[in-house]
């Protein structure tokens, strides 16, 4: 299965949350993709590679291209890796080459895309999902992202900005269960498909069918609106049987290394 709509969706979703911003930073650089946000939490100020890589010394460029750039903002940042772009010999010598420019390992996930979302095995919980659209909407959606996640909540607030309410790039999206917030989404349409982020539920509500319903959910309203595209994400581990039992297939892994 082709890895692009995985691939090019994610660098969309840093795009769309840099732009406009005073401290940003979108360049487009031979084979080098920058969309960073200019905050504090590393993850948010990104490189990523945008064409094939053919051996150790195209990489090593490419790594010197982001580096530079980051040098000159003074600001930690993290280099996102879809592996399909990297030849073999090129892989095999990502983390050690990285390593060579101050960049470590931080996570790895399966890219993961579907076309048909099967019915569900068992009856879902039936939620109240809606739009992220006040600040206080916002105020939950951070919080529960700041929970999941386990990120710093000003650190948090600070890459989802005000802005995002508004933002028809990156849609921000809640889930509440008796009046409660328990559960986010975000959905970024671009490139023939849909992507899926920041699908997380509060740990009480772990296990109850919360992160199926609400992916269900805002795939079919994103799709209602956009057509009936693609679904992408990557998944964490824990997400990995909820995004299985979807019918949603491994096309390529993303790396993501910080300095």
């Amino acid at each position: 299965m082709d890895f692009h709509p995985v691939e090019e969706n994610l660098r969309q979703s840093f795009r769309a949350l840099a732009a406009g911003r005073e401290n940003a930073g979108l360049l487009e650089l031979p084979g080098v993709t920058i969309a960073s946000l200019g905050v504090r939490f590393q993850m948010f100020n990104a490189a990523f590679f945008s064409s094939h890589i053919e051996g150790v010394s195209e990489l090593e460029s490419r790594l010197e291209l982001a580096t530079q750039h980051f040098r000159t903002t003074r600001r930690s940042w993290s280099l996102w890796v879809c592996e399909d772009w990297l030849n073999w010999t090129a892989r095999r010598r990502l983390s050690k080459v990285c390593a060579a420019y101050g960049l470590r390992i931080a996570a790895e996930h399966p890219g993961m895309l579907a076309h048909d979302l099967p019915r569900p095995e068992n009856p879902l919980p039936r939620l109240d999902v809606r739009r992220v659209s006040t600040p206080e909407d916002l105020e939950l959606f951070r919080n529960i992202g700041s929970l999941c996640f386990r990120v710093p909540p000003h650190w948090f607030a600070e890459v989802f900005e005000p802005r995002v309410i508004s933002s028809q790039e990156f849609e921000c999206w809640l889930a509440f269960l008796d009046g409660e917030a328990i559960a986010t989404a975000a959905t970024v349409p671009y490139c023939g498909a849909i992507g899926l982020y920041n699908i997380a539920t509060v740990p009480a509500h772990r296990g109850k069918g919360i992160a199926e319903a609400i992916t269900r959910h805002v795939a079919a309203d994103a799709r209602q609106r956009h057509g009936d595209l693609p679904l992408v994400l990557q998944s964490t581990a824990m997400g990995l049987g909820v995004y299985h039992r979807l019918g949603f297939k491994p096309v390529t892994r993303i790396l993501a290394f910080v300095s």
